[in-house]
């Protein structure tokens, strides 16, 4: 594993990013930390774009996986698939912005059918579709911002990334070229939590557990794990069981990757810093200050 590089000499001056007409930014961090809240509130001031992965994802590059996953469950229903059959009825996701239940739903987690859970085959098949899926999506990004101005006239552009964005990448490679690609276009700024924040996350998805996108050595490693401690068959597996347990072990799995990126591809912010944040100009002067003092971080 490399050594973290030492901060790149690539970040604007507080100055140059106060006074930059064609503002790019990519906020990348746990989900809940205030990614998406951000970014809606700067699309409602019409200056900026917002491109969210997790929704580009779910329509572009497993719209077709999510929809055939309903057409399956309603042909498992005399009723509906007499209906389907006959093109009588139409079956379509309604993912938006903040509705992302049908990406996640189709992800599904691993474990007892009886109780929800998917066979753990079936259950990787799906995370590797996200995984390629997340990757062509950030790859998008560039041609996202060309089409924000050119065809809508934004701007400033926002990129709202899904919390897996560092299971997708290298973080410790210098070389990493996605992380090259989305830094040379975008300012990449890492909300950062703290034991507070994991703790508040913990409580929130412990109470609503949603299935999550993980590095595949991480999520086989916490497989296997679970599986030992519980001494539960695989098909035997409580699926939220396994899913609370997994991402409690990947707040610490993804804080290093995340600070790696911050280190090496742009900066970190604390959460606490947007707090109250409720128009672009605050959301600038956030970042401004944090620019300010970006080489004096340990």
């Amino acid at each position: 594993m490399n050594a973290p590089s030492p901060l790149p000499k690539t970040l604007p001056t507080p100055q140059a990013w106060r006074e930059d007409p064609r503002k790019n930014v990519l906020l990348f961090g746990m989900s809940g930390l205030g990614k998406t809240y951000l970014a809606s509130m700067l699309r409602e001031t019409r200056a900026w774009f917002h491109y969210s992965i997790d929704y580009r994802i779910g329509t572009r590059y497993m719209g077709e996986h999510i929809v055939d996953n309903f057409k399956h469950e309603a042909m498992l229903n005399p009723f509906l698939a007499e209906l389907l059959l006959t093109d009588s009825i139409y079956i379509a996701s309604n993912l938006t912005f903040h509705n992302l239940a049908p990406l996640s739903t189709y992800l599904g987690k691993p474990g007892d059918a009886a109780k929800g859970g998917l066979g753990f085959e079936d259950y990787l098949r799906r995370q590797e579709q996200h995984r390629a899926g997340e990757i062509a999506a950030l790859n998008d990004m560039g041609r996202f911002i060309d089409r924000a101005r050119t065809l809508y006239g934004y701007p400033h552009f926002v990129c709202d990334t899904g919390g897996s964005l560092c299971e997708v990448v290298d973080p410790w490679d210098p070389n990493d070229k996605l992380l090259t690609y989305l830094a040379q276009n975008s300012l990449m700024v890492w909300i950062k939590g703290d034991a507070a924040h994991s703790a508040e996350l913990i409580q929130r998805f412990d109470a609503d557990p949603k299935p999550m996108y993980y590095e595949p050595e991480f999520l086989h490693r916490t497989w296997r794990a679970f599986l030992e401690k519980t001494g539960a068959a695989p098909d035997q597996v409580d699926p939220n069981a396994f899913i609370r347990w997994a991402y409690t072990r990947a707040l610490d799995h993804r804080q290093p990757r995340y600070e790696a990126i911050a280190r090496q591809w742009g900066l970190a912010i604390s959460a606490d810093a947007f707090q109250g944040v409720q128009n672009a100009e605050a959301f600038t002067e956030v970042i401004a200050q944090a620019l300010e003092t970006v080489d004096k971080l340990p």
